[in-house]
């Protein structure tokens, strides 16, 4: 397991580098002092898990974990009034400094086992509400809509939001027949009900909702459909 480490204090990213040092299985990937540079190295170096400071001068923890995209982040802060704040951007955990290598070695583990569920069940989504972590099934989902940092979905009359990039639900749903039918959305395929070739082109789905077809997207769509 990689680990970008992001503080703005070097004798804190030093802490923490030697304690991973004595966990099992985990390496250092890189460190960041700022948000700015977190969201750089986080997309250079693709690590598996980013250690991450709330209070630094800039972008804060809190704006960096809501970036779509970023992997899974274990908050490291020494002020515990950020917690619900930090549970509302899906963080896996809350760590409060000093931070002890066995507080440090259990976070690790919960994202391994998520990590682990997620691969053995892509289609589970984790959607966040308030201190609530709900399991959504996405293929009873017929669309998500990317809407600023948050994917749109609907589950029966319920409107629920999604913290994960467009690209990254693509390629874990692309398997059970979801399609990319413009930059900004993705249906599910045999919730289509008709393809309307008028104005550029829109799915209809079982639902009644018209999502546009982009020019980019339309060739793969009408063969995924057959029309």
């Amino acid at each position: 397991m990689r680990i970008l480490i992001v503080d703005d204090e070097p004798i804190a990213r030093s802490r923490l580098v030697r304690l991973l040092g004595r966990i099992e299985g985990v390496e250092v990937a890189g460190e960041a002092a700022n948000g700015n540079e977190a969201l750089a190295q986080a997309e250079a170096l693709a690590p598996d898990v980013m250690l991450l400071d709330i209070d630094m001068p800039g972008l804060d923890g809190l704006a960096v974990a809501e970036t779509p995209g970023v992997p899974p982040v274990i908050f490291t802060t020494a002020h515990p009034h950020h917690a619900l704040d930090a549970f509302e951007a899906d963080a896996h955990d809350y760590l409060l400094k000093p931070i002890s290598r066995e507080r440090l070695e259990r976070a690790l583990e919960k994202v391994r086992v998520r990590r682990a569920a997620a691969e053995q069940e892509p289609w589970r989504l984790v959607v966040t509400a308030g201190s609530l972590k709900r399991f959504v099934d996405a293929r009873e989902v017929e669309s998500f809509i990317a809407d600023q940092k948050y994917l749109v979905f609907r589950v029966g009359d319920e409107e629920l939001l999604l913290r994960e990039s467009l690209d990254a639900l693509e390629a874990r749903l692309a398997p059970f027949g979801f399609l990319r039918v413009n930059r900004g959305a993705l249906v599910r395929r045999d919730a289509v009900r008709a393809y309307d070739t008028a104005e550029g082109g829109a799915v209809v789905l079982a639902s009644g909702e018209r999502i546009p077809v982009s020019r980019r997207a339309a060739a793969a769509v009408r063969e995924a459909l057959n029309v």
